[in-house]
């Protein structure tokens, strides 16, 4: 992938570095060879990105062209929010406490080239916030009230660094554009470029080891080479064409960071945000599934003011759930007044709204695959032994977790597959996992999971390799139509 430093003035970077070449804005804008050129990396050191500024059109023209910009028009809108600046570094915190402890006055500038600071003691934090806020050369603002906060962070014009830092710099851009050679060269057979976010430390991911393997599998056969990235490798996001997140998501985490990113870079992903909020909140379910009129088991969303009128409603057993709870954990069948009582309390203290349900017993759910609107496998999943559910986190070994039986999606009973990919297409195109009950020829959603199970041996066991092609082969339509878009829109 070629690098490409756009500058108002060619004297403005006055390096030479190895792989990088230099444009004026002028030239990027107008030079037919710059609008035919593919696999490009823009790093915009122009003076300004305000609206209608030579900046502001290269990174706009660079996106419209396929270009990979940094900033793009996404970051350079986002850094304009001093509010945005705020919520999106709030992770941030402790680095900044720990890091701006020592400072006196009650300001402070950290001037990032690079992702680096020519201060050692600034390197985490200079990392971090270039990881959040992609642009080549930033300044952060901070303030002391009581506690360092980041007030604003800016692109800095590559005009405006002082002549002593300079060197620094030149040092840093060397660094940080090896690193690029390396990354490029391992990528340049491949038409398009997968990452697969994974946690290795996970006790039970949505895909095991081979699971992986088979995803691997399938994207090399479709000229998609595939890189398995963590959480540490945020800032690295840009490089890929599309993202596929296999590790367990939630809002209020870096998963869902890394959907927002990507979705934002205009990079295929899967989960994309949107999805990730609706399936992660159980009270955003039941209302969604109750408007549409889909049988889910009857259904109360508790706060402090109407929980004592639950036990009339609902009775016992009751089924409680945590909003964002996920896999089993977070929801406790409770038998008594007491029961509920105690566990209320303990839910209510974490959230503001609580999801009560009436308890079906059944011996097992059915668990059907969604992707693209359509039913790709079928699944029973029996209750873990002496247990009321799929999973028992109380247990370890075999005992955790309950049998399961996969099925041909074309022999499931059509009721429960035509219910599924309804309450599905309610929530997106992705990738969805329908959990559903049928009793008394009544079929219920119990919840609609944007992060499903694909396990080897299970989820996989009908259609074994066919699974992992027909979900790489999604991915390798919605490039091919992303990349025909962007064509068109040339």
């Amino acid at each position: 992938m070629k690098n490409l430093v756009v500058v108002n003035n060619p004297k403005d970077w006055n390096f030479q570095i190895n792989e990088v070449e230099i444009a004026s804005a002028k030239e990027y804008l107008t030079d037919k060879k710059y609008f035919d050129m593919r696999n490009v990396r823009i790093y915009n050191l122009c003076r300004s990105y305000k609206y209608q500024s030579a900046g502001y059109y290269v990174s706009l023209i660079a996106e419209a062209r396929g270009h990979k910009s940094f900033p793009n028009v996404a970051t350079i809108q986002d850094l304009r929010s001093n509010s945005l600046v705020k919520i999106i570094s709030e992770d941030l915190d402790l680095q900044i406490q720990i890091d701006l402890k020592k400072i006196k006055s009650k300001e402070f500038t950290l001037s990032i080239y690079f992702e680096q600071n020519i201060a050692k003691q600034y390197k985490k934090l200079s990392k971090q916030l270039a990881n959040l806020f992609q642009a080549p050369l930033l300044r952060a603002q901070f303030i002391f009230n009581k506690k360092w906060v980041l007030q604003s962070i800016r692109p800095i014009p590559v005009n405006e660094i002082t002549e002593s830092h300079k060197p620094y710099l030149e040092d840093f851009a060397r660094t940080y554009f090896a690193k690029k050679r390396i990354y490029s060269a391992k990528i340049s057979k491949y038409k398009y470029e997968l990452a697969i976010l994974i946690d290795p430390a996970e006790k039970e991911p949505p895909s095991d080891k081979i699971a992986i393997e088979h995803f691997i599998n399938a994207a090399d056969n479709l000229d998609l080479r595939t890189t398995l990235i963590t959480r540490d490798d945020f800032n690295r996001l840009p490089e890929f064409d599309a993202l596929f997140i296999r590790e367990t998501t939630s809002v209020n985490h870096h998963t869902y960071k890394f959907s927002r990113r990507a979705f934002t870079e205009g990079i295929v992903v899967i989960d994309d945000p949107a999805s990730i909020i609706k399936c992660t909140n159980k009270v955003y379910l039941a209302e969604l599934l109750t408007k549409y009129k889909i049988h889910t088991p009857k259904t109360m969303i508790v706060h402090k003011e109407n929980q004592t009128v639950l036990e009339q409603e609902l009775g016992f057993p009751v089924v409680l759930k945590q909003p964002d709870s996920s896999f089993s954990q977070g929801v406790i069948k409770v038998e008594s007044r007491e029961e509920l009582q105690n566990n209320l309390k303990m839910m209510l203290d974490s959230s503001d709204l609580v999801i009560a349900q009436e308890y079906l017993y059944s011996e097992f759910d059915w668990r059907i695959g969604i992707l693209d609107k359509k039913p790709i496998y079928a699944c029973k999943y029996f209750m873990a032994k002496d247990h009321w559910q799929i999973y028992n986190w109380k247990q370890s070994g075999k005992d955790k977790e309950g049998e399961f039986k996969t099925f041909p999606v074309d022999v499931v009973d059509s009721d429960i597959v035509k219910t599924a990919v309804k309450a599905a297409n309610l929530i997106g195109d992705g990738l969805y996992g329908v959990d559903l009950k049928k009793i008394d020829n009544k079929v219920y959603v119990i919840e609609v999971n944007d992060n499903p199970s694909i396990t080897s041996g299970v989820e996989d066991a009908i259609l074994q390799q066919d699974l992992y092609r027909i979900i790489i082969e999604s991915f390798y339509e919605r490039l091919e139509k992303s990349r025909m878009v962007k064509e068109v829109q040339l």
